[in-house]
């Protein structure tokens, strides 16, 4: 048997043992799923790991640091400053979710009607999502600015106010003004989801509930909310995870001002990790968030799988 009849029988055998693999569906699961795993464990693996053992060591910037255990943690318990920046984050996630829910779903109604434009104005609606968050809300702190404020400028010339107001410089004013913004930027993403979760709902049930004499709102409460509760809660849920670890908005209005009133754990943890220079404590701060949004995720989980289930 010459040579080239046997490399041509080895690289037949070559090409079937990987015709075969690839007929096995565990092996084509994982060579599709290999780039996926492999973004997953470079950009929230490896930062996660890393951030963990940061955490456990006394590292600074330029200094290694050695193994502490929990000391950062324990630090933290008695830090009154990350008191605040607990409590101001649990304050904040909860009033803007909920604000951002009401009007969205108020939003998603009026949008799910038919009249002229509606397209435009789905459109329009879109805006405050999809512009850079830097960029919408350095307009919003000049909109709040004491001097050049065009919301004082409109009170002053309404009669509503005699003073101008410091929004961003009032510790319960900066908070408030902090969350509109969010609220703000917020809605658009409640709306456009929930007018996608109403589009599904048939309108021959309404239709029917009309007929036997059911008003607008009973209809509403009896048979939208229960078929738009799966959609409302999975949307609340990455509302929630997004708006707990919420830096930018924050940051560029108030950097967690004034007198720390504003810190979120995002904000608290930059300022001592990257200000100054305190990576292990910063890590710290980070990761306390870690198991409440761990528990929060679990528990609408197993909501969401409960009312999909009925």
């Amino acid at each position: 048997m010459s040579s080239a009849t046997t490399e041509a029988g080895v690289g037949g055998i070559r090409r079937s043992r990987r015709r075969m693999l690839f007929e096995d569906e565990r092996w084509l699961a994982m060579a599709l799923l290999s780039p996926t795993i492999l973004l997953l464990g470079l950009f929230i693996a490896y930062p996660f790991v890393t951030g963990v053992m940061l955490s456990l060591s006394n590292a600074r910037v330029g200094v290694p640091g050695e193994f502490v255990g929990f000391a950062n943690f324990a630090r933290l318990w008695n830090d009154p400053i990350f008191a605040k920046a607990v409590g101001n984050t649990f304050i904040y996630t909860a009033v803007t979710t909920v604000f951002k829910l009401a009007l969205g779903l108020w939003l998603a109604v009026l949008l799910n009607r038919h009249f002229r434009g509606k397209a435009l104005v789905r459109a329009f609606i879109l805006l405050p999502f999809i512009i850079p968050t830097v960029l919408s809300t350095f307009a919003w702190k000049w909109m709040f600015d004491p001097t050049f404020s065009v919301l004082n400028w409109t009170f002053r010339t309404l009669g509503l106010i005699d003073t101008r107001i410091n929004w961003l410089g009032d510790p319960d004013l900066a908070m408030l003004s902090v969350m509109i913004v969010n609220i703000w930027r917020g809605v658009p993403f409640y709306a456009i989801s929930l007018l996608a979760g109403l589009q599904t709902i048939s309108p021959d049930l309404h239709e029917a509930a009309a007929i036997d004499g059911a008003r607008p709102w009973s209809r509403f409460w009896h048979i939208t909310w229960p078929l738009l509760l799966p959609v409302t809660m999975v949307v609340v849920l990455f509302s929630v995870i997004q708006t707990f670890a919420d830096f930018q908005l924050v940051y560029v209005l108030t950097a967690g001002g004034p007198a720390n009133a504003t810190h979120l754990f995002a904000t608290y943890a930059y300022q001592v990790a990257i200000g100054t220079g305190l990576l292990s404590e910063g890590a710290a701060i980070s990761l306390a968030m870690f198991p409440v949004l761990f528990l929060v995720v679990i528990v609408q989980l197993l909501y969401i799988r409960r009312v999909e289930t009925r």
